[in-house]
């Protein structure tokens, strides 16, 4: 049986983690993470920054859509952030987006394919109330006309259909028909599109739980706090420092590889699949006191 794309992921991380000189999986530290106790999140969606009311087809391309723009960590201290009234505080680069969208959506409609196609990121800047001339909102104009020459005359359900059942061969599509999620050896968002899908109950998907984590910037800084990744000298200098990290170079990619290679031995400890772990060590990254240490920024469009 050939591999799935979780497969090539898991095998690409392990060869890289292996080979590593500039990050190290700690194992007391990770046996100690795997036996102390668990502020276990809800791992579903944001109902705030995410449609998930109303016609299935709707919740499904608003959330290829939401997806599709789900990139851009190495940016974010660089946008201007929505303020959640309820607690007063900002929120992440990644919810101020997605939120906009979803504002969008539920006052306009969402999207069609055509109109994704004819998307222009001085409207999008406005809409996402960003200046017009960030780098990012060109990006993601970019990654949404692709999304919608993706779904040429399919719907999205049409798409989630295609995959027959399958989270892995949802993601191949999207890895092997835009250029944006050709994310090799990681492909972080076409693997959480397929999750996020599943989440928000427009897809079924008997492999599931055979998805890796989504390797992004966030991840891998928690690892690091709890001391499950130890970074060498240089390179625990250089992010401190909040310098960026280039895309594809060996400090960037043995980072992600050892935190998917250290979540593979850390979930089954836990009981739980990796796309579940990604989800708590992502909300665990939420705290002030995570958010207060610099972690890695890489300006590209995979994270």
């Amino acid at each position: 049986m050939p591999a799935t794309l979780p497969d090539e992921v898991r095998a690409h991380c392990a060869a890289v983690t292996a080979d590593a000189t500039a990050v190290r999986i700690d194992d007391a530290a990770l046996e100690r993470v795997a036996g102390g106790e668990w502020a276990v999140a809800d791992p579903g969606l944001d109902a705030r920054s995410h449609l998930l009311e109303g016609d299935a087809e709707d919740i499904a391309r608003a959330m290829l859509i939401a997806d599709a723009v789900n990139f851009g960590s190495g940016w974010f201290p660089t946008l201007r952030k929505r303020v959640d009234h309820a607690t007063g505080r900002p929120v992440s680069g990644s919810i101020t987006i997605a939120w906009g969208l979803s504002d969008h959506h539920r006052a306009h409609g969402v999207w069609t394919a055509d109109e994704l196609r004819a998307t222009r990121a001085d409207a999008l800047a406005a809409l996402l109330g960003q200046a017009g001339d960030h780098e990012l909102m060109s990006l993601y104009a970019q990654a949404l006309r692709a999304l919608g020459v993706f779904l040429g005359g399919r719907s999205a359900l049409e798409v989630v259909a295609a995959a027959d059942g399958s989270a892995a061969a949802l993601a191949r599509q999207l890895a092997d028909g835009m250029a944006l999620y050709a994310d090799h050896g990681f492909y972080k968002r076409a693997q959480i599109t397929a999750n996020d899908l599943a989440l928000a109950g427009v897809a079924r998907f008997r492999d599931l739980d055979d998805l890796t984590i989504f390797a992004d910037n966030l991840v891998p800084h928690v690892l690091r706090c709890e001391g499950v990744l130890v970074y060498d000298e240089a390179l625990a200098a250089h992010i401190d420092a909040g310098r960026t990290l280039p895309f594809g170079r060996r400090w960037e990619r043995e980072i992600r590889a050892c935190a998917v290679t250290a979540c593979e031995r850390l979930a089954p400890q836990l009981g739980v699949p990796a796309r579940v772990l990604d989800t708590w060590l992502w909300n665990r990254g939420q705290d002030p006191e995570m958010k207060a240490r610099p972690r890695h920024r890489c300006r590209c469009v995979f994270y």
